[in-house]
């Protein structure tokens, strides 16, 4: 059974697992896959296990806490030493994706815009790739920054009961913080000047080059089964 198979069976599963036991459970699940480096088959193989276990267990009057003891976080972490890495799994692959998709989606506001604003003004369709690249790194850098910084907000937030007013202080934490990365990437695209060549890029070639972009990205994902 495939990774994806495994998460399927995962969710209908732990709607059988008391209160009490699914959210021991859902912590470790959570922290186990917040580990990009781990391979995720074996990963996702390793949770069902312990996810049947515990079914078995509640089944005969057990909580995951007689099961698996009172560190989970312990626990979870002697499991990930023996779960293999993988490659593929690393952020690098992930963040490219996510900047991918943002730029294939600001092509297409692009050239939406632009065929507008072509019926009232005449704008200007000159690209300069050196401008771009650098407006483009600063995005992955925001994506990356975020990302890790979300994914410690979650962590931090596991293994430690029901904290409604704190989980209400992580939310805001992270869109203050993905608000701020936002406006700083478009002060930077607004005041970079522009420097190095320079090639015209209509309103229908910044539309089919995203478009291409998201297919690729929509194709992509289908295989993978995401």
């Amino acid at each position: 059974m495939n990774a994806k198979k495994l998460i399927e069976e995962n969710n209908k599963k732990r709607e059988e697992l008391t209160p009490e036991n699914e959210a021991y459970y859902s912590d470790m699940l959570i922290y186990i896959r917040l580990q990009f480096s781990l391979s995720e088959q074996q990963s996702e193989e390793v949770l069902m296990e312990l996810l049947d276990h515990l079914l078995d267990g509640q089944k005969a009057g057990k909580t995951a806490k007689d099961i698996f003891g009172d560190d989970p976080k312990g626990f979870a972490d002697e499991i990930i030493e023996h779960i293999p890495k993988e490659e593929k799994r690393k952020l690098v692959p992930f963040v490219g994706g996510i900047v991918a998709d943002i730029v294939g989606w600001l092509l297409v506001i692009r050239g939406i815009l632009f065929v507008i604003l072509l019926q009232f003004t005449e704008v200007k369709t000159l690209v300069y790739p050196i401008s771009v690249l650098c407006i483009a790194l600063v995005i992955a850098g925001f994506v990356i920054f975020t990302i890790i910084y979300i994914f410690k907000l979650v962590q931090r937030s596991l293994f430690k009961g029901e904290q409604k007013g704190k989980s209400r202080i992580d939310t805001i934490k992270a869109g203050l913080v993905g608000a701020m990365g936002m406006a700083g990437v478009l002060l930077v695209a607004k005041f970079l000047p522009e420097f190095g060549p320079a090639f015209d890029f209509s309103w229908w070639a910044s539309l089919l080059v995203g478009g291409i972009i998201l297919l690729v990205l929509k194709v992509k994902k289908k295989m993978q089964g995401v």
